[in-house]
């Protein structure tokens, strides 16, 4: 994943305001010539559990649509997914894996302790879908960011 202290920041200060319930959004960007998925900016959205919010999130097939659509609008694809896991690691949790449905997306988890966002992680979904893989995160500086052309705002 290639991305900005921006977009990264953006995801730490959405879980930390979620705290002590998950926090949950769209990574939004492009996917470069190697296959890389290059976040120019999130979407948070609202948890859409009803219960269990402190271990569970939710996102509607209506936020997706929205996302998508603002994703096009500003010439981004969604490319992935983001959540929080208070008083947890950074780590995909079996639950994580059983609701995990694109191959190819990234799957960025932050650990939030006592409010405060710590560990922040990147995944990929294998193929099969049978686990995670983690993935790198490559964070550009802003003079390289400012190169993507694409209307990025993180």
């Amino acid at each position: 994943m290639l991305t900005t202290s921006a977009v990264l920041d953006a995801i730490r200060d959405h879980g930390e305001n979620a705290y002590p319930e998950e926090g949950c959004g769209f990574l939004m960007g492009t996917v470069t010539d190697d296959c890389a998925n290059r976040v120019t900016d999130i979407r948070p959205v609202a948890n859409r559990k009803t219960e269990n919010r402190e271990r569970r999130y939710e996102i509607t097939p209506d936020d997706y649509r929205e996302a998508q659509n603002a994703a096009e609008a500003a010439g981004l694809d969604v490319i992935g997914f983001f959540h929080s896991h208070p008083d947890h690691p950074a780590r995909p949790s079996e639950t994580d894996l059983r609701e995990a449905t694109f191959p190819g997306y990234t799957y960025v988890i932050v650990s939030v302790a006592n409010g405060e966002a710590t560990d922040l992680t990147a995944w990929s979904l294998a193929v099969d879908r049978s686990s995670f893989e983690s993935e790198e995160i490559h964070v550009l500086k802003p003079t390289d960011a400012s190169a993507w052309g694409n209307g990025a705002t993180a």
